[in-house]
């Protein structure tokens, strides 16, 4: 049996099996079987076999990387060559854009690379089409873009983040509060923080048996799925915020305009007469969450025109020395900082202060 073939037969019996907490067990187990197989399709078994085709590796330039993910023909091409006037090939057939198209743009200060990732067709994720490269350049993008077009986007919106699921992309999720541990003896050891509605003791145990895990610390911190226990137990899920992006509004009335902006994670655009193009930038600002920090050297004005940028999250003045150079922490003594994040302009810090959006920083080496 091909792998796919095994695929959809566990997908029918799930589909066949009612949901109830007798079969929650029996669910988990199936959940766990198909989680595997999918991986496998992923990364296939073997060794190196025949070379995998050409993938698309794009050289990863700037501080952030957006990737614009669609069906064929939604604009995702137009509005890369309007945002940031690289021309990637526009067509009125399907299947226009062939491999990844990278641009940059600069916003506020911060280099983002933008890639007209070619379109995704159903069954992607099983390797259809160009399906597996597509999504494994999206797999390393910031942030993700989801163009749909406004006539049809809830279907469309549905597909494709079924295909990203399959890929072990999670989209404007938190990864799950579960501690895993493995060990090498004491059987598995099960604790819950608080209630739990799906998993007991019994269906982590199968779960973790499916994977031929029996010894491990599992810790439930929050009402936990058996999806969210495969995620981690999986380790190879990545968790990246989205936007989903309305093309084409100039086919649309005001009132149905209305209705569009109430839906969350969500900008109505035009590519072809760009409208709306300044709130979506601001709308991928805040999802980037990106931190720039200008530099002053010792006794001028500071730099506002070239900040360093970094990302959320890694912000100390350490990984702020680290992004300029690997050796300047070995000269580094202490800084000085203005802005929100110290109480005195300037204060004294160390190398594990904390810096804020649009701080000014100068360093003082031994």
């Amino acid at each position: 049996m091909s792998l796919l073939a095994k695929i959809a037969e566990i997908e029918n019996e799930m589909a066949r099996t009612q949901k109830n907490k007798a079969t929650a067990h029996h669910l988990g187990l199936l959940k766990a079987r198909l989680a595997k197989l999918k991986r496998e399709l992923i990364t296939p078994k073997g060794g190196s076999g025949g070379g995998t085709g050409e993938g698309f590796d794009v050289a990863k330039t700037g501080d952030a990387r957006i990737g614009f993910v669609g069906f064929p023909s939604v604009g995702k091409s137009t509005l890369l060559s309007n945002l940031a006037g690289v021309y990637s090939e526009v067509a009125a057939y399907e299947f226009t854009t062939l491999t990844t198209v990278p641009g940059v743009i600069r916003y506020k200060g911060a280099k983002i690379q933008l890639l007209d990732l070619p379109g995704i067709i159903e069954g992607a994720k099983d390797g259809k089409g160009r399906g597996r490269q597509v999504i494994a350049v999206a797999r390393t993008c910031n942030l993700i873009l989801i163009v749909l077009d406004v006539l049809k986007p809830l279907g469309h919106k549905k597909l494709i983040e079924h295909e990203l699921e399959g890929f072990g992309i999670r989209l404007n999720k938190q990864p799950p509060n579960i501690g895993f541990k493995k060990k090498d003896k004491g059987g598995i050891n099960f604790t819950a923080t608080c209630a739990q509605s799906e998993l007991d003791a019994e269906t982590v145990k199968s779960i973790l048996s499916e994977y031929k895990i029996h010894n491990a610390d599992i810790t439930l911190r929050s009402d936990s799925t058996a999806d969210d226990l495969i995620d981690v137990v999986e380790g190879n899920r990545v968790y990246i915020p989205c936007i989903y992006v309305l093309n084409k509004i100039d086919q649309i009335s005001i009132e149905e305009l209305d209705i569009i902006y109430k839906i969350p994670h969500c900008v109505p655009i035009s590519a072809h007469h760009r409208w709306n193009f300044d709130d979506l930038l601001e709308k991928i600002w805040d999802y980037l969450h990106l931190v720039r920090i200008y530099t002053k050297p010792k006794g001028q004005l500071p730099d506002y025109t070239a900040p360093v940028v970094l990302p959320d999250g890694k912000t100390s003045v350490e990984d702020f020395c680290l992004k300029i150079h690997k050796n300047l922490m070995k000269e580094f003594k202490y800084a000085l900082v203005w802005g929100s994040s110290v109480k005195h302009n300037p204060q004294k810090v160390g190398k594990d202060h904390v810096l804020e959006d649009e701080d000014v920083i100068q360093l003082v080496k031994k």
